[in-house]
């Protein structure tokens, strides 16, 4: 349910945001404020709760079929599930523990009481001052949540904000951030970390030195796998922990499959859905279905939000692509210039040869909602002349890839409106 208490939180600072922005229309002012930060987080709580009951607490009851035990798992040096110290019998065995949050090797670390992403959700007074650790998904958004909730935040990492995205949507969203009254800093390495009577200290390696009450950390997670003896059913796992499994979900023991963050790849809550699925499909009913992310849609709910699906322009060319892509500013979108938030871009990528899409990325305030169209497009194959030929209705977000797609061979702005 993490990904439930962040969203529920940056949707209410959205709220100040849009308050505070209101006067980019002519004739309007407005303002907002957070009168209680307790009562906010409390409202989270109770949603979380609430979810939790009616969509997993309350399901398993459903099933005639499932027995529910709590206990601590384990295999024994015999390789034989036991729960509790107890062998339990069990032909299949599914393992999908998660994972948690990652805590980097920083001399000091364990002694200054830091925030991951769980906790500082739970605070229920706001700290003058943070700083942020990691600047990838986790980061950014939690960053950006606190800051508008009046924090002065600061963000530091070694490899700028969201690292993975293509560079333009990189460097526009840090301007973004940086508007909002972000600091963010880039380092080489961590020297240390300190708590003192003014907060905690950060020193960087090349001697920086960076000061708040409380410090988050949002450097990535670690996939819930040490504890569980799995070198003794023969189950192999990578450098970071994750249980390596095959297409099929499979471990390296026949009889044991994995899915999920316990496996390190592809760390969405739908994702694991879909890989638990698989799983189980393979392992009770014998099939062979296989995991295929190659259409698979990501969002990091920052503001403006950035989505993606597919190869990135690097990737594709590593992949071995003669590529071509097109980048749309957000000004050339209906849609934006009606919002008078022209804040964003789209770049789309495909092959200069038979001119099919690879890969889509958009930094938009509504970019979320519109990826799904980009990912069915990856999916069923189109070129990118097909979807510029793609009925689409104005005044939408959505219409943004469109336009993109007609940017790889025509100049848009010479178009009308809706004109293909």
């Amino acid at each position: 349910m993490g990904c439930v208490p962040s969203k529920a939180l940056i949707r209410a600072v959205e709220g100040l945001h849009h308050a505070r922005a209101a006067n980019r229309f002519d004739g309007i002012e407005a303002g907002a404020r957070v009168t209680g930060w307790a009562a906010t987080v409390a409202q989270k709580h109770a949603l979380v709760e609430e979810l939790r009951m009616a969509k997993y607490a309350d399901v398993l009851p459903r099933h005639e079929n499932i027995d529910y035990i709590e206990g601590r798992a384990r295999f024994d040096d015999a390789g034989r599930l036991t729960v509790d110290g107890d062998v339990f019998p069990a032909a299949k065995i599914a393992i999908a523990t998660g994972a948690r949050p990652h805590v980097p090797a920083i001399p000091g670390i364990e002694a200054v009481d830091a925030l991951d992403s769980t906790s500082a959700l739970e605070l229920t007074e706001l700290p003058t001052s943070m700083l942020v650790l990691g600047a990838g998904y986790i980061g950014v958004e939690l960053a950006q949540l606190f800051a508008r909730a009046g924090v002065e935040v600061t963000v530091i990492s070694r490899r700028g904000v969201l690292p993975e995205a293509e560079p333009e949507v990189s460097e526009a969203l840090e301007g973004y951030l940086s508007e909002e009254g972000i600091r963010l800093a880039r380092v080489s390495g961590y020297e240390s970390v300190a708590r003192d009577s003014g907060g905690v200290r950060l020193t960087g390696t090349g001697g920086e030195s960076f000061e708040a009450e409380q410090l988050l950390l949002a450097t990535g997670r670690v996939p819930n796998s040490e504890g569980l003896n799995l070198g003794a059913a023969g189950i192999e796992t990578d450098a970071r922990g994750g249980i390596v499994v095959d297409a099929q979900m499979r471990t390296a023991n026949p009889k044991v499959w994995a899915a999920g963050d316990v496996t390190g790849r592809d760390q969405f809550v739908y994702m694991a859905a879909y890989g638990a699925k698989l799983a189980a499909r393979n392992a009770v009913a014998g099939e062979a279905r296989s995991y295929d992310n190659g259409s698979m849609p990501w969002v990091v709910f920052s503001d403006p939000q950035v989505a993606g699906v597919g190869l990135s322009e690097a990737q594709a060319r590593s992949a071995g692509h003669e590529v071509v892509t097109s980048v749309l500013p957000l000004d050339a979108v209906p849609r934006a210039l009606a919002a008078r938030d022209t804040r964003g871009l789209i770049k789309l990528v495909a092959d200069a040869v038979n001119k099919r899409l690879l890969g889509a990325q958009i930094l938009a305030p509504e970019g979320a909602d519109s990826i799904q169209t980009a990912a069915m497009a990856l999916k069923a194959e189109l070129t990118y002349e097909e979807l510029g030929d793609t009925i689409m209705p104005y005044l939408t977000t959505v219409e943004g890839l469109k336009l993109a797609a007609q940017t790889f061979e025509k100049d848009v702005a010479a178009l009308s409106c809706c004109a293909g």
